[in-house]
């Protein structure tokens, strides 16, 4: 094998399903002899072992799932996505966004299976680029990747906490919401969740329940939406109707500043690639998390959203409802019974909360192995596993204590935050991205391949996503409708609709903290592929010492 693929993985490495036994060599790999496979290969990494492996292939696709949860994502943006194109905007651009996130799946499954580790999109740029530009290249990989998934927790705290005062506000119509209102529930929620992540053993349960919490909310609400509702659209509404309420007077720009909306549903596929180091045979087990996260999602969001379109009544009651809350004015309009509204609402609650539960479990993950490589300020501090709890509980106080302080912005403009969601979409394409590059510049051949490698259909979905990251770049950023009247709002009390998008001024933050970042520490600090191998040897020997005892 050319030392060009991979001089961590030697020709000598035992890979499955062969275990580290001659004697045992033609039997079915022993639980010992698997883990034993994966430490080494971690080993050669430049790795040591410290997290427990102890999720399953269904625990881990119900961790990337619950996060993904593409019928939630599309249910929290259901109104915006009409107003920018109608039910045609979401019919078919969920459709759209199913191939395009199989492309990008593919792309994705086809580093994690090559390259399994907790570090996901930095890891690979490092290991891929140049030799010159591996450390920097990594380095701003890591950091869009992290920054993208605390906007994605903020932005699912925030849906989860308008979803409570929503139902509180119907069953007290005299109440009217005001920002702290949510930004109170908001903190509740984020502090709730933090606490289910803080022991290890529990984190797979709690996948399993959160995969059936959601699946079995859906399922609910497809039936009885449709089953209650007095009157149904006729399938010319739902299949043929679109809606240009944006100002746009170029209906084709309408229905782009509207993807963004449809985009969510299939955001943070990323996410099993991070446990990488908490599953046996992660080269099978994060492909097949990552692309059942597409299949179950496509699958769950486009019958959900037809059965909603089908049951819709009156769509100016859903744009102005004062929950707040469409989705739940929706429920309200169907079932015409409050507390049967509040309980499917509830459902959407429940579900909320078990994807802000992974997406915790995600941004805690990434924060934790970035920071083992000196990726972040107080890396030493943040590197930590807690020798108890077995989790990175540090790296997750942290994570959680900035998504708090992100809320905060919610107070001041609606606007600034619904730009974190927008940046946390294209920061996360960004960081997909940038491996990518680097894997076509080296060449798809030069590499060592994993178990899941697709040859034509990988190159394919490569280009797919690149393509589809510059045209996020550019065209997310055009504001949502016009005339364009920043930091206002269209009524006098609390409106989310608002005109401004400060996507570019979010880049240009995180720009400016990268860059300050590495000149001021980052590029004495941070650990790159070359001081990652030198490590290793040392790491594969110690490693290999306890195989052998």
């Amino acid at each position: 094998m050319s030392t060009e693929k991979f001089p961590f993985q030697s020709d000598t490495t035992p890979s499955h399903p062969t275990t580290m036994s001659n004697e045992k060599s033609t039997l079915e790999p022993t639980s010992s002899s698997t883990t034993d496979a994966d430490a080494l290969t971690l080993a050669q990494m430049g790795y040591h072992p410290t997290l427990k492996r102890n999720y399953t292939r269904l625990s881990l696709l119900g961790v990337g799932f619950s996060l993904t949860n593409s019928w939630w994502g599309i249910s929290a943006a259901l109104i915006t996505g009409i107003n920018s194109g109608g039910p045609i905007q979401i019919v078919y651009g969920l459709i759209l966004f199913a191939l395009i996130s199989t492309c990008v799946g593919v792309s994705l499954s086809e580093l994690a299976s090559a390259l399994p580790n907790a570090g996901g999109q930095y890891f690979w740029a490092s290991e891929l680029a140049g030799r010159r530009w591996a450390r920097g290249v990594s380095y701003a990989t890591g950091w869009c990747a992290w920054a993208g998934s605390l906007f994605t927790s903020a932005s699912v705290a925030l849906g989860t906490g308008s979803a409570v005062v929503g139902c509180y506000q119907l069953s007290h119509p005299e109440f009217t919401i005001h920002p702290w209102h949510v930004f109170v529930a908001y903190l509740a929620i984020n502090i709730f969740a933090f606490l289910f992540n803080t022991f290890a053993p529990l984190l797979p349960r709690i996948a399993h329940i959160s995969l059936w919490t959601s699946l079995l909310s859906f399922f609910i609400i497809l039936v009885a939406v449709p089953a209650a509702a007095r009157t149904h659209q006729p399938p010319s509404f739902v299949f043929a109707t679109f809606v240009n309420a944006t100002g746009w007077s170029q209906n084709g720009i309408a229905f782009i500043v509207g993807l963004i909306n449809t985009n969510y549903a299939f955001a943070c596929l990323d996410c099993a690639t991070h446990l990488a180091e908490e599953v046996h045979r992660p080269e099978r087990q994060v492909p097949f998390a990552i692309m059942g996260t597409v299949a179950i999602g496509f699958v769950t969001s486009w019958f959900y959203s037809i059965a909603l379109f089908f049951s819709m009544d009156n769509l100016d009651d859903l744009d102005s409802t004062p929950t707040l809350v469409p989705l739940l004015a929706l429920f309200h309009q169907a079932l015409r019974s409050t507390a049967g509204a509040i309980v499917l609402e509830a459902l959407f609650v429940a579900t909320g909360f078990w994807c802000l539960v992974a997406s915790h479990t995600w941004q805690s993950r990434l924060c934790w192995s970035f920071a083992r490589d000196g990726g972040l300020p107080f890396s030493n501090f943040l590197s930590h596993v807690h020798p108890v709890l077995a989790v990175p509980l540090r790296a997750h106080m942290t994570s959680c204590a900035i998504v708090s302080v992100l809320g905060c912005l919610y107070l001041g403009s609606y606007t600034a935050f619904n730009s974190m969601v927008t940046a946390c979409i294209v920061l996360l394409y960004a960081s997909y991205s940038i491996p990518v590059v680097c894997l076509l510049v080296r060449g798809r051949e030069n590499v060592r391949h994993g178990p899941f490698w697709l040859g034509g259909f990988g190159l394919f979905s490569n280009v797919v996503l690149l393509l589809w990251t510059a045209f996020t770049f550019v065209m997310y950023s055009f504001p949502p409708v016009r005339p364009v009247v920043a930091g206002k709002t269209r009524s006098n009390t609390f409106d989310p609709w608002l005109d401004m998008n400060y996507v570019s001024a979010v880049y240009g933050v995180i720009a400016i903290v990268v860059v300050v970042d590495w000149l001021v520490r980052g590029r004495r600090y941070y650990r790159g592929p070359t001081a990652r191998k030198e490590e290793a040897e040392a790491e594969v020997v110690l490693v290999g010492e306890g195989v052998v005892k």
